[in-house]
C-alpha cells in the first residue's frame, strides 16, 4: 500500500485532482468529507461541537450551521483551534478505518486540506501538493464560490502559505491554468504513484 496525502489551499482545485486520481484507479479518503459526517445529527461529534460554541450552531432542523460556524471559527484561531481539537481525532480514527479496509496493494489517497497546518506530512509515503498562484485562487473563489473578496482573503489566511505547503511536497502539481490543462499532469503523477507503489 501507499500511504499518500493529497494538498492544497482553498481554491487551488484539489478536489479536482482528487476526483480525477479516483478515477484512475486511487482509494481516496476525503478528509473534508468525513469530517461533515463526524459531525451530522445524533453523532457525538456534533453533540462536543454543541458544547463548545453554544446551540446558536446548529440550524432549526437541529443539523451545524456550518456558515455560521465558519464565521466565528475563520475570524478567531483560538475558536478555530477548538472546533479542530473536536473534529480533528474523528476523522483521523475514521481515516484509519477506511485505509485498513484497502487493499494492500492499493494506492490511498487522503485529500487532507490541512496537512501542512497540522504537520501531518510524516503519517504518508509521500504527500502531493496542488498549486496555484494567490491571484488564481481569489478568482476562483469570488468567481466560482460566491465569496466576496474580504471573505476569499480570510479563508486563504487561515490556512498555510503557498511556501509552507510546497516545503513538505515531494510532488507539485501546478494547476495555475484552465482544467484542460491540467489532467494531463494529474495523470502523469497517477503513473508516478503506481510505479512508486510497484516498489513498495
Amino acid at each position: 500500500m501507499l500511504k499518500v496525502g493529497l494538498t492544497g489551499g482553498i481554491g487551488a482545485g484539489k478536489s479536482e485532482v482528487s476526483r480525477l486520481l479516483g478515477a484512475y484507479g486511487a482509494v481516496i479518503i476525503d478528509s473534508d468529507r468525513i469530517a461533515r459526517e463526524v459531525v451530522e445529527p445524533g453523532t457525538p461529534g456534533l453533540t462536543a461541537v454543541v458544547a463548545e460554541f453554544g446551540p446558536g450552531v446548529l440550524t432549526p432542523e437541529g443539523a451545524l450551521d456550518r456558515p455560521g460556524l465558519g464565521a466565528i471559527v475563520f475570524a478567531d484561531p483560538a475558536r478555530l483551534a477548538a472546533l479542530n481539537a473536536i473534529v480533528h481525532p474523528l476523522v483521523r480514527a475514521r481515516s484509519a478505518e477506511l485505509e485498513s479496509a484497502a487493499g494492500p496493494d492499493a494506492v490511498v489517497v487522503h485529500d487532507v486540506p490541512l496537512l501542512a497546518e497540522n504537520g501531518l506530512a510524516p503519517l504518508y509515503d509521500l504527500v502531493v501538493v496542488v498549486d496555484a498562484s494567490t491571484g488564481t485562487r481569489l478568482d476562483r473563489l469570488v468567481r466560482l464560490r460566491g465569496m466576496t473578496a474580504d471573505e476569499a482573503h480570510a479563508r486563504m489566511a487561515a490556512q498555510a502559505t503557498r511556501e509552507q505547503r510546497l516545503a513538505v511536497a515531494d510532488l507539485v502539481i501546478d494547476n495555475d491554468g484552465p482544467l484542460e490543462e491540467l489532467e494531463p499532469r494529474v495523470r502523469a503523477v497517477w503513473e508516478e504513484l503506481c510505479r512508486r507503489s510497484g516498489g513498495q
